[in-house]
């Protein structure tokens, strides 16, 4: 059966006695469909907010006011490497096997958790780089200076010391501090995007490529977070209100694409929620959709976890409380990405200049698959016989030996018959010709 995951992360000391909590509990792991239940539990781990990132193996987990990261194994449930930095940590992301890290003092550092190789960028942040989103090209990071930067992935992994890390765009439109960056997986024109919210009570936009603010829209008070939906055709964001606000970009009146009516540089006011925190949990400091973008879930100061239906927009329903401000909640997606190799252990960070070795495990064999295996091991027909079947119908049928042999056969036979017809017409004709004559 599909089951949907999610974690969630809690920073800070305990609110109330609660035995039913485990104990030094700081990561833990829930299934949402088909039925909420826990799952896993990390713990001695104090994870700030955009602190927290998982894989198919592993958890990294940075940790509040610290220069460390704990990284946890999925499969053991227990913590598998302390890694310790230069700068205190403040923000991080992954893509592939490639941790993504923002620090206090405004740099980046990219760890490749197969190999240990390890690269810090410049201070192009003049603060602390509190946000990162990534695609398997881009990376985009925001900071308490209130820009935000558009990297290079393939440029920051260059094994050529000399090459010089600087940004490839600074989107800087926002005028406080950035607290949440969502960027969109698509190739469309269009929805190829990523979302900043700030400080200055604003979420603007971005066709990141290019560095061109799309739209610009304008709550009643600051966002603390962002969301986007999987196909970034809507926005869902938190403010520090507690109110909950969904933005469809694409609608009758479209605020993106060729359908949208006003300029891009015409600002948007949104000043109707589709809901509200409950004032006993506070407001939600991070947001998270899940894997089709039905269900909406929030973390709250006060330790709930509370879910959102996105097709009925009824009140919220409480999933947990952890009895700790939630920092972070991530879905883990129940469909992943067919990859050839799988990370069973990290190789810490090494900064200099040496030979790495790439360290991961096969997650398939060397050999191809035989035709037979591949069919044994689809679902119903494989897609290649279901291909050949119908070129089959829709070419034309080839001439092989015994088809001709049948064709000449046919032809000589039908030669006999028609000999047999005119002879027939003949005879009949002269017995008409003779009894004509008698008569």
């Amino acid at each position: 059966m599909l089951t949907e995951s999610y974690f969630v992360s809690v920073s800070g000391p305990p609110l109330a006695n609660n035995t039913a909590i485990a104990k030094d509990a700081g990561i833990y792991e829930h299934t949402l469909h088909p039925s909420h239940s826990t799952t896993a539990t990390l713990k001695k781990s104090s994870a700030p907010r955009n602190g927290l990132a998982v894989s198919d193996t592993h958890v990294f987990a940075a940790q509040e006011e610290k220069s460390t990261v704990h990284v946890y194994s999925r499969a053991k449930g227990n913590q598998e490497a302390l890694v310790t930095f230069s700068e205190r940590i403040r923000s991080i992301a992954l893509q592939d096997d490639v941790l993504f890290l923002g620090t206090q003092e405004g740099r980046l550092i990219i760890w490749e958790i197969c190999t240990g190789r390890q690269v810090t960028t410049p201070a192009c942040h003049v603060q602390a780089v509190t946000c990162i989103a990534t695609t398997p090209y881009y990376l985009i990071t925001g900071s308490d200076d209130a820009n935000i930067h558009v990297w290079s992935v393939p440029r920051l992994l260059e094994l050529d010391p000399t090459i010089e890390h600087e940004p490839r765009e600074t989107l800087s439109n926002h005028r406080a501090a950035i607290t949440s960056i969502v960027v969109g997986q698509s190739v469309n024109p269009d929805t190829n995007i990523c979302v900043s919210a700030s400080k200055d009570k604003s979420c603007i936009v971005w066709n990141y490529q290019l560095g061109i603010a799309l739209r610009t829209l304008l709550f009643p008070s600051s966002p603390l977070c962002v969301s986007l939906d999987p196909c970034a055709r809507a926005i869902y964001v938190s403010s520090d209100d507690g109110s909950l606000y969904a933005i469809d970009l694409f609608d009758e009146k479209a605020l993106l694409g060729p359908q949208s009516a006003e300029e891009s540089s015409t600002a948007i006011q949104v000043s109707s929620a589709f809901g509200a925190a409950p004032q006993e949990a506070g407001p939600a400091t991070c947001v998270a959709l899940s894997y089709d973008g039905t269900i909406l879930l929030t973390g709250h100061p006060r330790g709930q976890v509370l879910r959102w239906d996105l097709s009925s927009r009824a009140d919220s329903t409480e999933l947990t409380n952890l009895n700790a401000s939630v920092t972070n909640v991530v879905f883990v997606t129940p469909l992943p990405s067919p990859r050839p190799t799988r990370p069973v252990a990290v190789v810490k960070p090494f900064l200099g200049s040496r030979s790495y070795d790439f360290t991961s495990q096969l997650d398939s064999d060397m050999v191809e698959d035989t035709r037979f295996s591949k069919m044994l091991n689809s679902n119903g027909l494989p897609q290649d016989v279901l291909e050949q079947a119908i070129l089959a119908f829709q070419a034309p049928a080839e001439d092989t030996v015994g088809d001709q042999e049948l064709r000449k056969e046919n032809e000589e036979l039908w030669e006999v018959i028609n000999e047999q017809r005119v002879l027939q017409q003949k005879t009949l004709q002269r017995y008409l010709e003779a009894k004509s004559a008698k008569v």
